[in-house]
């Protein structure tokens, strides 16, 4: 009978002591000192947005840290373009109007990928087509370049006849929070209520 007793009770220990171990072991790789790295999510992880040095249409000299402190609406573009980008400022334009007063918690930035033709007096008149929020800038080949780079935009000059040129470039509208963070985009073919939905979400967010 103690025999038996004793069994019981070193097979109970060795249970207790198997599942101290299995519980340790556990914490150690998920939330102890062997736990990987969080990885973050979400579009404020994506690197797009980041330094740029342009000059706006009234001539003043700007970086990104002009803009910090409230969200951004930025879209790429050039004044000569036919379509999407007279279409996409007319949106834009058409969204302050329908945000109202909360407009003003936003910096709505066109900037111009044609570094040879949108000096800043040819953004001043083109933008006064638009709502006078929105802020043109324009800048050397290398500043444009760089710009583009930071926010992963896709542009290229295309030869027309004639000696001329157009641009290819990317139709979507970047949105930044305060901090300058990637928040999505606007694409050209949402609805106006889906980009306000975006927007007042941007707008609610730290």
């Amino acid at each position: 009978m103690l025999r038996w007793i004793r069994r019981v009770a070193w097979g109970t220990v060795a249970v207790l002591g198997f599942l101290v171990l299995a519980i340790s072991a556990g914490w150690f790789v998920t939330d102890g000192p062997l736990a990987g790295r969080s990885v973050a999510t979400g579009p404020a992880s994506l690197p797009i947005g980041g330094p740029f040095r342009l000059t706006d249409h009234r001539g003043q000299a700007v970086t990104e840290a002009d803009f910090r402190g409230r969200p951004m609406a930025v879209f790429f573009g050039f004044t000569q373009c036919p379509d999407v980008c007279p279409t996409t400022l007319g949106d834009m334009t058409a969204l302050i109007e329908a945000l109202g007063p909360e407009a003003d918690r936003l910096h709505w930035l066109f900037v111009s990928v044609d570094w040879e033709r949108d000096t800043p007096e040819m953004l001043a008149g083109y933008l006064e087509a638009f709502d006078r929020r929105l802020v043109g800038l324009s800048g050397t080949e290398a500043q444009v370049a760089a710009a583009a780079r930071a926010f992963r935009v896709y542009y290229r000059r295309v030869p027309t006849e004639g000696g001329g040129y157009t641009m290819d470039h990317s139709a979507s509208v970047f949105l930044l929070d305060a901090a300058g963070r990637f928040a999505g985009t606007i694409d050209n073919q949402e609805s106006q209520a889906v980009a306000l939905e975006k927007l007042r979400g941007l707008l609610a967010s730290r």
